[in-house]
C-alpha cells in the first residue's frame, strides 16, 4: 500500500459564505498516528475498457463529465467545510494530515464518529455550511421564507445579521456557469438521444433548482453506454434538519453483459412489495416498474459520494414523486464493489468468520446483497399512514439511517425469495446470510454518525439479540442461518413500521438506545484494525488514469 496519498488541492472558486476562516494548526496526533489512519484506505485505480466499448465522441464526453465532476467536488467542499476553512488547510505542514483531510473533505473523521483530527476546528457543525454555524432553532423557526425548507438552498446572514434564503443557483453561480458551458459542449457531442435529452434537462435544472423534470427524463434513459449522475442529490450531511443536499458526480460506463442478466428483475417489484414481512397497511403503495437495474464501471467520483466511505451502488432519484410515477434506477458499481470485496471483505472474513463458514463469503453474494439493497430503497412505504406526508419529511434527520437499515435487511430478504424461486442461481441462501453478517463488520467501521454505519450497528445489535450469530472458542463468528432469517423478518417489520408511522421521537429513541457499539463488537473492530485491514478505499482517478 502506498504510504502517502497525494490529492490535488484546487483553488476555491467561491468566496466563503457564512463561515469563519481559521488558521490551521499542527495535528493533535503525531505523524505516525495520522499516517496510520491514512494507511487504513486501500488505493484503487478507477479504470474501464474504454477502447472496446466507447466511440470517439463518448470518450470526449467522459472527459467533459470528469471536468463537471471536479466542479461538483469544489461546490461540495464549500457546502461541507467552507471555502475559507478549505484554504486554511494549505497552512498544514504534515502531508499525512493534508491527505487525511482530503479523504474526509475537512477536519472531521467521518469513519470515527466525525471526531476532529485537526486542532482549532472543534466539533463538526450539525448543519455543516448549509446554515450559519451560530443559527439558533428559534431563528430558523422565525424565518418566514418558505424556501428555507427547500433541498436546494442555503441559509445565510445579511449585513444586519438577519437570516435569508439563497437558492443554490445563486449561491454557486460562478462554478455553475462553468458547468453550464461544459454541458453545452456535452449536449453537442451526445449521439444517444436519451443521454442528450437528459443533459439538456439537467442543464435547465442547474439553472432553476427544479430537478423533477430532469429526474423523470433520466428515468427514461435506458440504452446509453454512458451515465452521469450529477447535481445536489443526498442529504446525509444535514444532521440539523435533514434537508439540504450536497453536490456530487459519478461518471459511469455500462457493463452490457451483467446489466442484461439483471434486467428481468425490474418487472417483479410490485410482487416483491407484497412479499415484505410487515403489516399490510405499510405496503399498500405500488412501486413503479418503469425502472432498471444496471451494472457499471465507475470511472470518477466527485463531491459527496467521494467523501469518507465510498458508495458502491446507487438508487435514485430520491424524489418520492418520481419513485411513485416511474420507480427508480439501481446502478451497481461493479469495479468499486470488487475493490471493497477483495481488499476489505475477504481479509475480514478470514480473520473473523469460523473456518466452516468462511468459504461462504463470496463476491456473488456480496454483489447480490448490495444490488438488492438498492432495489429495496424503492419498496416499503414512502408516505406515512397517519398524515400522508413523506416519511423522509416526517422522520427528518432520523430518516437516512432508518432508510439505509430498511434497504439492507429488505434487500437480504428479497434476495432469499429470488434464490428460492430459481431466479438467482449464482449464490445460495446460506452464502447470502453469512456474507451479509460478515459485511456488517465491514460497514460498522464507518461509525455511528454516518447513516450507513448507524444502520448497520442497529442491525448488528438486533441480530445478536435474536441469536443470528455467536462466537466460538476462538472468538470467530458462527452464523445460525435459520435464526438470521427470522431476525431479518422481524427487523424489516420494525423498520418499515417506524417509517410508516413517521414518529421522529420514537425513531430517535430507538437509535439512541440500539445504535451503540458494545464492548464485544468494539473488541472485534479493534482486532480488525490491529490486523491492518483497510477500512475503506481511495481512488486514483481522472482522464489520465483512463488514458484519455
Amino acid at each position: 500500500m502506498k504510504k502517502l496519498i497525494i490529492f490535488s488541492m484546487a483553488i476555491s472558486m467561491l468566496a466563503a459564505v457564512g463561515c469563519k476562516s481559521k488558521q490551521a494548526t499542527e495535528p493533535e496526533q503525531t505523524k505516525s498516528e495520522i499516517q496510520q489512519k491514512v494507511d487504513e484506505y486501500a488505493v484503487f485505480p478507477l479504470t474501464s475498457d474504454l477502447v472496446n466499448t466507447l466511440s470517439a465522441n463518448e470518450k470526449e464526453l467522459v472527459k467533459i463529465f470528469i471536468e463537471i465532476g471536479k466542479v461538483m467536488d469544489d461546490i461540495y467542499w464549500d457546502e461541507y467545510f467552507g471555502n475559507a476553512n478549505r484554504a486554511s488547510l494549505d497552512t498544514i505542514s504534515d502531508p499525512a494530515v493534508r491527505a487525511f483531510a482530503n479523504i474526509h473533505y475537512g477536519a472531521w473523521d467521518r469513519l470515527d464518529s466525525e471526531k476532529p483530527f485537526i486542532a482549532g476546528y472543534g466539533e463538526r457543525p450539525v448543519g455543516c455550511n448549509f446554515y450559519p454555524v451560530d443559527m439558533t432553532a428559534e431563528e430558523f423557526d422565525a424565518l418566514k421564507d418558505p424556501r428555507k425548507n427547500d433541498q436546494y438552498s442555503v441559509i445565510r446572514r445579511n449585513d444586519k445579521g438577519q437570516l435569508y434564503v439563497l437558492p443554490y443557483h445563486e449561491a454557486f453561480s460562478e462554478p455553475l456557469a462553468k458547468v453550464d458551458a461544459l454541458l453545452e459542449k456535452a449536449i453537442a457531442l451526445a449521439d444517444n438521444a436519451g443521454l442528450k435529452k437528459y443533459l439538456e434537462a439537467r442543464r435547465e435544472a442547474f439553472r432553476t433548482d427544479d430537478y423533477f423534470n430532469s429526474d423523470m427524463v433520466w428515468m427514461d434513459m435506458k440504452d446509453s453506454k454512458l451515465d452521469f449522475v450529477v447535481g445536489p442529490i443526498e442529504n446525509y450531511d444535514d444532521a440539523l434538519h435533514g434537508l439540504k443536499c450536497g453536490h456530487e458526480a459519478f461518471v459511469l460506463i455500462k457493463d452490457e453483459k451483467w446489466s442484461s442478466d439483471l434486467s428481468k428483475f425490474a418487472a417483479l417489484l410490485p410482487e416483491m412489495q407484497k412479499l415484505l414481512p410487515c403489516d399490510p397497511k405499510y405496503k399498500k403503495e405500488v412501486p413503479g416498474t418503469d425502472c432498471d437495474i444496471n451494472v457499471y464501471d465507475v470511472v470518477y467520483y466527485g463531491g459527496d459520494c467521494n467523501a469518507g466511505s465510498k458508495t458502491i451502488a446507487i438508487n435514485l432519484p430520491n424524489d418520492e414523486r418520481v419513485q411513485l410515477k416511474k420507480g427508480s434506477r439501481r446502478l451497481q458499481l461493479k469495479n468499486a464493489m470488487q475493490a471493497k470485496f477483495d481488499n476489505i471483505m475477504v481479509p475480514i472474513a478470514n480473520l473473523m468468520v469460523c473456518p466452516e463458514q468462511v468459504d461462504s463469503v463470496t463476491f456473488n453474494a456480496f454483489f447480490g446483497n448490495t444490488c438488492y439493497h438498492e432495489v429495496a430503497h424503492g419498496l416499503g412505504i414512502k408516505n406515512t399512514v397517519n398524515s400522508g406526508i413523506p416519511c423522509r419529511q416526517a422522520l427528518g434527520a432520523q430518516y437516512s439511517a432508518w432508510e439505509e437499515a430498511k434497504a439492507d435487511v429488505c434487500g437480504l430478504f428479497l434476495t432469499e425469495q429470488l434464490i428460492n424461486r430459481g431466479l438467482i442461481t449464482n449464490t445460495t441462501v446460506n452464502q447470502n446470510y453469512i456474507t451479509f453478517i460478515a459485511g456488517i463488520l465491514r460497514s460498522v467501521r464507518f461509525g455511528v454518525t454516518e447513516a450507513h454505519g448507524l444502520a448497520n450497528v442497529m442491525c448488528y445489535n438486533y441480530f445478536e439479540e435474536h441469536g443470528a450469530f455467536s462466537r466460538n472458542a476462538e472468538g470467530k463468528y458462527v452464523i445460525d442461518v435459520e435464526k438470521a432469517r427470522e431476525a431479518a423478518k422481524g427487523w424489516a417489520a420494525l423498520i418499515i413500521a417506524m417509517e410508516g408511522e413517521g414518529d421522529m421521537a420514537a425513531a430517535k429513541a430507538y437509535s439512541d438506545k440500539n445504535g451503540k457499539i458494545g464492548n464485544a463488537l468494539q473488541q472485534d473492530l479493534d482486532a480488525i484494525r490491529g490486523a491492518n485491514i483497510p477500512r475503506d478505499i481511495v481512488y486514483q482517478q481522472g482522464a489520465d488514469v483512463l488514458g484519455l
